[in-house]
């Protein structure tokens, strides 16, 4: 069994909306000095897998396919 963790975020350059809210609203709640916040999403999956390379392979493959956007949408793949 292979665990991985897949961190996917917006390029740099491509607009964040969901990432300037949430600048606005902690700025709102009283917490200065924030940066430029940008947001993104992580998936952990779990693969009935021994081969790592294999794995790897598979897990990109997975964001190519479906998991990011890879126009708009850089990926990181992490094998634990």
């Amino acid at each position: 069994m292979i665990k991985a963790r897949i961190t996917v975020t917006l390029k740099n350059g491509v607009l964040d909306p969901q990432g300037k809210a949430i600048e606005h609203a902690l700025f709102a709640m009283g917490f200065g000095g924030i940066g430029q916040v940008r947001q993104g999403k992580v998936f952990d999956i779990e693969l009935a897998e021994s081969d790592k390379a294999k794995a790897e392979a598979d897990l990109k493959a997975m964001c190519d396919k479906l998991l990011a956007n890879t126009v708009i949408e850089n990926y990181a793949v992490e094998i634990a």
